[in-house]
């Protein structure tokens, strides 16, 4: 396996579990409800303007796997979707180069 192959790897794993600290000790704090945390998000104009880049940055990765996918035929790629959107961009991004730079068969 290639380096970049195990740095994007490293990525994808440090991407779902370093954010996913943050939000289980918010909501440890703060409650178990997810309409919470939504409000928190847009608690000012610069958190609103980073969820909105996330969100666009989350849509932009989300066609493009699927264009890819259609094209390539690497339906395993697909995991990457709910990946972005369950755990967040900083997981989704690397894990889905993580498995486009698979070798071809």
């Amino acid at each position: 396996m290639s380096l970049l192959r195990m740095l994007y790897l490293g990525l994808a794993v440090w991407g779902a579990l370093h954010p996913m600290y943050y939000f289980i000790t918010w909501f440890r704090a703060e409650g178990w409800r997810l309409s919470a945390m939504v409000e928190a998000w847009h608690v000012n104009a610069a958190t609103s303007g980073l969820v909105w880049d996330l969100t666009i940055a989350a849509i932009t990765l989300t066609l493009w796997i699927i264009a890819e996918v259609a094209v390539r035929r690497n339906f395993g790629a697909l995991i990457a979707i709910p990946a972005t959107f369950c755990i967040g961009v900083s997981c989704g991004l690397p894990l889905y180069l993580f498995l486009r730079t698979a070798p071809i068969r």
